[in-house]
């Protein structure tokens, strides 16, 4: 624990999940509402800017739209709205209610909707009023908000305030929650950060809002911080180059990789003198992503590792020690024992069924292989240890033959796995063949480690997150390119 929260209404010291109350509103008011940053400091930008007094105004009318539906201390509610201010603001009324709150992706097919909310079982449920204009390149939506009760929902059975699905990139999703304690943690963790955004920043957000880095770092520390948060209109590169260039206050891009690749791929960018950063998340960037970056618009691309989880494990905000993930966060404490990361957690993630080999005496296995460099304290992430095969009797490591192919001219991007044997999937330039990339793979990779086949994709599948979907079936069902 890095700071007392009892000012802010929580008690981080003592974080309680098995109380039903969800630890009240107050610390909505205090950590992340407050008029620190003064009533007409820029809050939020979706479209139009909203000052801070402005969002409070919309969280007050939205909490009153919650409480009318019966919504109370102790309640459940699911979030099902896409990257909108309905969202943001539907988010902070129901906790200042001393609700819990469970985010679902608006993407989701009904099928999977309702698998979700059978586990979770919310009283109530909040969507879009009519049909969601789908489209990836979106950066927000405007729509409106409609309560509806869920049948046999019930309250919050613990006192987490925020319950999240992970992404599911490497196996079945798995239900996550956090108290506001652990949200105020994490909200003040990275104001201790070197290199985040602060006071008078502006802050362009591409990750998901409903996920760990675009939640925490993107909209509870920037509200928090006195940050203006900016979702672009549109999220080609010319829409995010826009939203960067909108303002002259010094601004940050936080996304992914594929974020910084895209923008990379910009041969002649505008002038930006006010982006002063960029920050991936969700899965290490590419080997030559960072230093093309780098050279288009001057600037680092800097890393965050963590998990659904934790939040923020680990950080290389100065992007110079890559593909290392950086120095651990303040107050994270981590571990290595036999080859994978240990992070400290004080109570168990899971709620539900859980692989209980997955937390235990207050330790949380990441399944990521690691080293912490016994001198300078440095992590690196090693990739999964999942990604770990055996061919022939021999070891191989599928992160690093990804890595590898990945590094290839002409190669987009590439997931390998092991479906029997190590197959590759990978989109490739215009007029580069699967042929010739095996070719080149060749002259780096020994033979046993080497993809039976590179399959030329289209596009690799991706989570809801944005990251690659690493399932064979999957991966087999991608269309090849012709």
């Amino acid at each position: 624990m890095i700071s007392d929260f009892a000012e802010f209404g929580v008690e981080a010291n003592e974080p309680n999940p098995d109380r039903p109350d969800t630890d009240g509103g107050n610390w909505v008011d205090e950590l992340l509402l407050g008029a620190t940053a003064g009533d007409s400091a820029p809050a939020v930008h979706l479209g139009e800017s909203l000052d801070r007094a402005a969002l409070r105004r919309e969280v007050d009318a939205h909490r009153a739209v919650l409480a009318g539906a019966g919504l109370g201390p102790g309640g459940s509610v699911a979030l099902q709205l896409p990257p909108s201010l309905p969202l943001i603001t539907g988010m902070l009324a129901a906790w200042r209610l001393g609700a819990q709150v469970i985010l679902l992706d608006h993407r989701l097919t009904g099928h999977e909707t309702g698998r979700a909310l059978g586990r979770v079982a919310p009283q109530f449920v909040v969507r879009p009023a009519g049909p969601v204009r789908q489209g990836s390149l979106r950066g927000y939506h405007v729509v409106d908000a409609v309560v509806d009760p869920y049948p046999d929902g019930r309250p919050a059975a613990t006192g987490h305030a925020l319950v999240q699905l992970s992404s599911g990139s490497t196996g079945p999703s798995k239900v996550i929650g956090r108290t506001a304690a652990e949200l105020a943690e994490e909200v003040r963790r990275y104001t201790c950060i070197e290199g985040m955004p602060g006071p008078g920043d502006r802050v362009v957000v591409l990750n998901s809002l409903i996920h760990a880095m675009g939640l925490m770092a993107g909209l509870l520390h920037s509200l928090h911080a006195g940050i203006e948060i900016v979702l672009p209109e549109r999220a080609t590169a010319d829409g995010i180059l826009d939203a960067v260039a909108a303002r002259s206050a010094p601004t940050v891009i936080m996304g992914v990789p594929f974020h910084a690749q895209l923008l990379g791929s910009v041969s002649a960018p505008p002038p930006l003198p006010q982006l002063v950063r960029a920050i991936t998340a969700g899965e290490l960037a590419r080997p030559g992503v960072a230093e093309t970056f780098a050279a288009r618009y001057g600037v680092p691309l800097g890393e965050v590792y963590g998990m659904t989880e934790m939040g923020v494990i680990a950080t290389d905000l100065s992007g110079e020690h890559r593909p290392a993930a950086g120095w651990p966060a303040p107050g994270i404490g981590v571990k290595v024992v036999d080859g994978q990361l240990l992070v400290r957690r004080a109570t168990n993630p899971y709620l539900g069924l859980s692989d209980p080999d997955r937390w235990s005496d207050g330790w949380l296995r990441t399944r990521d292989a690691a080293r912490i460099d016994p001198d300078t304290g440095l992590l690196t992430i090693l990739g999964r240890l999942d990604s770990q095969v055996s061919v022939g009797g021999l070891k191989v490591d599928l992160t690093e033959v990804e890595w590898a192919l990945s590094g290839l001219p002409g190669v987009r991007e590439a997931v390998v796995v092991h479906d029997g044997a190590i197959e590759a999937y990978a989109v490739l330039d215009d007029g580069v063949t699967a042929a010739a990339v095996e070719g080149l793979l060749a002259e780096r990779v020994a033979g046993f480690k080497r993809p039976r086949r590179i399959h030329a994709v289209t596009a690799l599948p991706r989570t809801t997150t944005g990251k690659p979907v690493r399932d064979p079936a999957a991966l087999r069902a991608a269309p090849e390119r012709a």
